[in-house]
C-alpha cells in the first residue's frame, strides 16, 4: 500500500495505490475540504486505502465518526466493559464536555493529528499540570480504542507533560495532637472520624461506607468506598486491614450504637456523608485552635507523612495506605529523618567489620 499527498489548485489530493481483493487499485481523490493539513489528509488517505484493500471499490466507504459521536459511544461501551467508577466516569464525562468537544469535538477521528493536538495544548495552557496530563490521556486512550475498533487506521501519538506534583499538607505532630483535643471537645462521634482519618489514613469515601461489620477490636478492615451514593470497591480496588491506635480502639468502642450498619452517624439520626465530615472537621479545627479547614485529605497526608516521619519502610506504608502504586507512597518518603544517613552508616559498620576480621 502507498500514499501520496499532492497540492493541486490549492487542493489537497491523495494518490492511493493498493491491492484489493480483486487486484490492483490506484484512486486519485480529493481530500474532503475540512482537511487542511498534510498529516490529516495522509491520516484520510491510509483510511480509505484500508478499506478499499479489505473490500475493493465496490461498496461506498464509510467516514469515520466524530470526536463528538465516538467519545459517547466510548463512555457507554468502552467504560463499562471495564469496569470503570461512576467517579472515574463522571470525571472522563466532563472533560469531554468542558475541554476535548469545544476544541475537537466536530473532527472526525482520522482528521486529528499533530496539529490539532497542538492546537488542544494551547487551549489547556492555563490548566494544571495534573488537569492537562488527565485531558491528554483520555484523548490518547479514546483514538487508540478507535484504532481496536477499527474506526481508523492508526491512533496519533500524544506527548504527555510532567506533572509537578504539588507539596501535600498535613498536620504536625503537635497540631496532630491539638486537633484530636478540638474533636474530642466536639464531640465523640468527631473524634472517631478524625482518628479514623488521621490514625488509619481511610479517606473520605471509605469512612462514610465504613460498617461495623469491618470492625473489630484491634483492626479495621476497609473494603468499600462510596461516591455520591455509588458504594464500590476503594480506589485501589483491594481491601486492606489496619490496625488500631489505643485511643482510635478506645474512639471506636465510646460511638457503639444500633442505628444502622454504618459506624458513623448524625446526632439526630441520619447517616453521615461527606458534608457532614468537612462541617466537623472544620468545627473541630476551631476548637483546636488551627486554622479552619474542611479539608478531609489532609487527614490521610498526615497519616501516611507521621508514618514515614516515624520510620516505617514505604512498602509498609504503601500497605496501610492502600496505595495502588509505589511512586504516590514515595511522595512522603522525603520527610523519613536520618533514613540516607542511616543508610550509609550500614556501609561503615561493613567496612569496620571487614577491617577488623582482616586484623586478626
Amino acid at each position: 500500500m502507498t500514499v501520496r499527498i499532492e497540492t493541486r489548485n490549492g487542493k489537497l489530493v491523495a494518490d492511493i495505490r493498493v491491492k484489493g481483493p480483486a487486484g490492483p487499485i490506484r484512486k486519485r481523490s480529493n481530500v474532503p475540504m475540512e482537511i487542511t493539513s498534510q498529516s490529516g489528509a495522509k491520516r484520510w488517505a491510509e483510511s480509505r486505502a484500508r478499506h478499499l484493500a479489505h473490500n475493493g471499490e465496490t461498496k461506498e466507504e464509510v467516514p469515520a465518526p466524530t470526536l463528538r459521536e465516538f467519545g459517547s459511544r466510548w463512555i457507554k461501551e468502552y467504560t463499562i466493559a471495564n469496569g470503570h467508577k461512576p467517579s472515574t466516569i463522571e470525571a472522563n464525562e466532563m472533560r469531554l464536555r468542558k475541554h476535548l468537544y469545544p476544541v475537537l469535538g466536530g473532527l472526525r477521528l482520522n482528521e486529528i493529528g499533530e496539529p490539532e493536538i497542538q492546537k488542544l495544548k494551547l487551549h489547556l495552557a492555563g490548566n494544571a499540570d495534573k488537569t492537562r496530563a488527565c485531558i491528554l490521556a483520555l484523548l490518547a486512550t479514546i483514538l487508540r480504542t478507535a484504532e481496536r475498533w477499527e474506526e481508523i487506521v492508526k491512533a496519533p501519538r500524544i506527548d504527555q507533560p510532567k506533572v509537578r506534583l504539588p507539596e501535600m499538607e498535613f498536620y504536625d505532630f503537635e497540631e496532630w495532637e491539638a486537633l484530636i483535643e478540638g474533636a474530642r471537645r466536639t464531640g465523640p462521634m468527631v473524634l472517631c472520624a478524625l482518628l479514623l482519618g488521621g490514625d488509619a489514613g481511610l479517606r473520605r469515601g471509605e469512612l462514610v461506607a465504613l460498617q461495623w461489620s469491618d470492625v473489630s477490636r484491634v483492626s479495621v478492615r476497609v473494603v468499600r468506598n462510596e461516591w455520591e451514593g455509588h458504594t464500590g470497591t476503594t480506589k485501589s480496588g483491594k481491601g486492606r486491614t489496619i490496625p488500631l491506635t489505643a485511643r482510635l480502639a478506645e474512639a471506636i468502642a465510646a460511638v457503639r450504637h444500633l442505628r444502622g450498619p454504618r459506624l458513623l452517624w448524625q446526632d439526630d439520626g441520619e447517616p453521615v456523608g461527606v458534608h457532614t465530615l468537612r462541617s466537623w472537621l472544620f468545627r473541630a479545627t476551631k476548637k483546636a485552635g488551627l486554622p479552619p479547614s474542611k479539608n478531609l485529605h489532609k487527614l490521610r497526608h498526615t497519616f501516611c507523612s507521621h508514618l514515614a516521619m516515624r520510620g516505617a519502610p514505604a512498602r509498609v506504608i504503601q500497605e496501610l495506605a492502600g496505595h495502588a502504586n509505589l511512586t504516590t507512597t514515595m511522595r512522603y518518603m522525603h520527610l523519613s529523618k536520618g533514613s540516607k544517613e542511616a543508610a550509609i552508616a550500614l556501609l561503615e559498620q561493613g567496612a569496620g567489620g571487614e577491617r577488623k576480621a582482616k586484623g586478626e
